[in-house]
C-alpha cells in the first residue's frame, strides 16, 4: 500500500450527529488524522440506538479511524487545548448550533488569525444569515423544506427518504470542498472559509425536479416506486417476491413481450404502442404483465429479464444486501475494530490503483485524550471532562 493521500493532514472536528462526521470520516479514510472533540457524554449520535452490540449504528458508520478527545470547553484550560490544536491543524470542521463557534472565539476570522493556513469548515441547516439561520434543522425537516417529500411517496401520501440524505449531501459537499481547498492552499499558501448548508446541498440534488416544475408548469407526480413518466418501470410481484425492471425503448418493449412474457402479440396492442400510451394505460399494462409474472418464481423472472437484456433488480432487504453476491465476489467487506469488538464494514466506494484506504477502530469516548494532551506537553487534570456547547 502506498502512502495514503491525506497522510500528514490534521483535522480538528467539533462535530455531532451525521453531516460533519460523514465528511471527516471520509477524510480519515484517506489518511487524515481526525481529532474528534467530544463532551463527557460523547457525540449524541453515540446514543441514537444500541443495535451494534450496544453501540449506535450511526456512530459506528461515521466515526472509524478517528481519535476522540474529551474537553471542557466551558473551562479556560479546555479552550486553551482546543486553541492549541487549531493553531497547528490543517482543517477545522464544525456543525455546532448557529453562533456556537463564534461564542467559543473560533469563528472564521478569529481562527484564521490564529492559523492563516486553516481551512475553516462550517455545516449548518440553512446557512449564515437569512431568517432561517437560527431555525433547527433535522434531516427530515430539511427534506421537507427542499421539496423532496413533494416528489417522493405515493399520490396519496408523501414519504421521506429512508436514510439521512440531507445530512449525507451536506457531508459530501463539505468533504469535496475541503479536498478542493487543500489543493488551492498548495498553490496559494492560504487557508479558506467554507460554509455548507443542508438546504442548499439537498437543493442541488433537487435541481432536476425544480427545472421540470419551474419551466414545465407542473411538478413531477409522486408515483411511489413506479417511474412517473416511463412504463413499465418499477416493481412487479413474482410468485415469491418482488422484481424491478425498466423498459427504455420500443425494441426492448417488443423483446420483453416476446421473451419475458412470452406473449409477442402484446407488443402490437394499440393501447401500449409507445411509452406515452403505456403511461396513460398503466393499469391495463400492469394487469397484463402481472398476469404472467405473478405465476413465476423470482429467480425465473430475473433470468428471463437478463436473457432478454432488460435492466432489472431484485428488491433486497438489508440482510439480503449484506449477503449480496457482487460485494462478496469483489471482496468489499472488512472488519473494523471497536470498543465492542470487530464489526464487518463496507469498504469506501472509490478504489485507487495507487493506494489503499484506512479502516482503523471506532474510538471510545475520550479514548485518546491523554495521548493528545501528552503530545501537546500538557497534563490531563483540570482540562475537564465536560463539553457543553449551546
Amino acid at each position: 500500500m502506498g502512502t495514503l493521500p491525506l497522510a500528514g493532514i490534521t483535522v480538528i472536528s467539533l462535530e455531532q450527529a451525521v453531516a460533519a462526521p460523514f465528511a471527516t470520516r471520509q477524510l480519515a479514510d484517506l489518511g487524515a488524522r481526525v481529532i474528534k472533540v467530544e463532551r463527557d457524554t460523547g457525540d449524541f449520535a453515540r446514543g441514537y440506538d444500541t443495535k451494534v452490540h450496544g453501540m449506535a449504528s450511526y456512530f459506528v458508520w461515521l466515526n472509524r479511524s478517528k481519535e476522540s478527545i474529551v474537553l471542557d470547553l466551558k473551562s479556560e484550560d479546555g479552550m486553551a487545548v482546543l486553541r492549541k490544536l487549531v493553531s497547528t491543524a490543517d482543517v477545522l470542521v464544525q456543525n455546532l448550533a448557529p453562533g456556537a463557534i463564534e461564542r467559543l472565539g473560533l469563528g472564521p476570522d478569529e481562527a484564521l488569525a490564529l492559523n492563516p493556513r486553516l481551512i475553516h469548515t462550517s455545516i449548518s441547516g440553512y446557512g449564515r444569515g437569512g431568517s432561517y439561520e437560527q431555525k433547527k434543522a433535522y434531516d427530515l425537516l430539511v427534506q421537507c423544506e427542499a421539496g423532496l417529500l413533494s416528489v417522493t411517496g405515493t399520490p396519496d401520501s408523501p414519504a421521506k427518504v429512508g436514510v439521512s440524505i440531507a445530512d449525507v449531501s451536506a457531508g459530501m459537499y463539505a468533504y469535496s470542498g475541503i479536498l478542493t481547498s487543500l489543493l488551492q492552499r498548495a498553490t496559494t499558501g492560504r487557508g479558506d472559509v467554507l460554509e455548507i448548508s443542508m438546504l442548499e446541498a439537498l437543493g442541488e440534488w433537487m435541481a432536476q425536479p425544480y427545472f421540470y416544475a419551474e419551466y414545465g408548469g407542473a411538478p413531477p407526480a409522486r408515483s411511489g416506486a413506479q417511474h412517473a413518466s416511463i412504463a413499465p418501470y418499477g416493481p412487479f410481484g413474482a410468485a415469491d417476491g418482488t422484481v424491478f425492471f425498466g423498459i427504455q425503448n420500443e425494441r426492448e418493449w417488443a423483446k420483453f413481450c416476446a421473451d419475458v412474457l412470452q406473449q409477442p402479440g402484446l407488443a402490437q396492442d394499440a393501447r401500449f404502442a409507445g411509452n406515452a400510451l403505456r403511461v396513460d394505460n398503466r393499469p391495463a399494462l400492469h394487469e397484463a404483465i402481472n398476469g404472467v409474472l405473478e405465476e413465476l418464481p423470482t429467480a425465473e423472472v430475473l433470468a428471463r429479464l437478463d436473457a432478454a437484456g432488460i435492466a432489472n433488480a431484485q428488491l433486497r432487504d438489508m440482510h439480503e444486501f449484506s449477503a449480496h453476491p457482487q460485494l462478496a465476489e469483489r471482496n468489499r467487506w472488512r472488519d473494523v475494530d471497536s470498543p465492542v469488538g470487530p464489526l464487518r464494514s463496507l469498504l469506501p466506494p472509490v478504489t485507487s490503483r495507487e493506494t489503499d484506504v484506512r479502516m482503523d477502530p471506532v474510538p471510545g469516548i475520550g479514548e485518546h485524550t491523554d495521548k493528545i494532551l501528552a503530545e501537546l506537553g500538557l497534563a490531563a487534570p483540570g482540562l475537564g471532562v465536560r463539553h457543553s456547547i449551546n
